[in-house]
């Protein structure tokens, strides 16, 4: 009873650390108001994890506002249009615009590309992002359908854009090419992390990097995205 007591207080003074911040632990999705998709040709799933917990993709919301994608989440999710395939050697690009750093969070949460998608409306899905944060960092993921890392959980780079401050702007372009056997993700012009294909295809990753693509979007995250294209040789 003595340790249990001694690790209860332990983690109450953690708490009254500086720079500990207990809201952050209790960060969940929370279910945005006239959610769903209202894209012609465009469809989603949240991730595994989210619907385990009760999420429905009709919490987050995916919307047209001139020729900029506006997403709002909720539960964490991906959203593509079955149309937008890519094989060989492509490159797929967007911006996204965070219009206020952090509005619906305490934390950054990142937003940007996924390549490689396959069986995307089921519990099998795979695909690889790369992802931006408004803090100057950037993520590397799979699912499949399991998560992989490939940078843990996200690094630093002087490419990634910071924003002033919660509620100020920040924008990021974000573009993932595969080319000569090997994946690069280059943010607002720079390549920030490379892998060859053989650590992102095979047994509990990807199928190929051929397939769908589209956005991944964090929870609690707003932005807009402009100018999502697939160009080829």
């Amino acid at each position: 009873m003595r340790s249990i007591h001694r690790l209860a207080l332990a983690a109450a003074a953690m708490m009254l650390l500086p720079g500990a911040n207990p809201a952050r632990a209790q960060d969940t999705s929370r279910a945005i108001e006239a959610g769903g998709i209202s894209v012609p040709g465009w469809v989603g799933r949240i991730d595994p994890k989210e619907m385990s917990a009760g999420a429905k993709l009709s919490q987050a919301k995916l919307a047209k506002e001139g020729d900029a994608l506006h997403v709002t989440t909720g539960p964490a999710v991906a959203y593509w249009n079955p149309d937008n395939t890519a094989r060989g050697t492509y490159t797929v690009r967007a911006t996204f615009r965070e219009a206020k750093y952090m509005n619906l969070n305490n934390h950054p949460h990142p937003y940007g590309i996924f390549i490689a998608g396959h069986d995307m409306d089921t519990d099998r899905q795979s695909y690889l992002y790369c992802a931006a944060y408004g803090n100057g960092t950037f993520i590397v993921r799979g699912f499949a359908p399991a998560p992989f890392q490939m940078n843990g959980r996200g690094a630093s780079s002087p490419a990634v854009n910071k924003a002033a401050g919660p509620g100020e702007p920040v924008t990021q372009e974000i573009a993932v090419s595969v080319k000569d056997n090997q994946v690069h993700c280059a943010i607002n012009g720079t390549v920030v992390a490379t892998y060859d294909t053989s650590l992102l295809v095979g047994d509990g990753k990807l199928k190929s990097t051929d397939g769908v693509y589209g956005i991944r979007f964090a929870h609690n995250t707003e932005a807009f995205v402009t100018g999502l294209t697939m160009t080829s040789p």
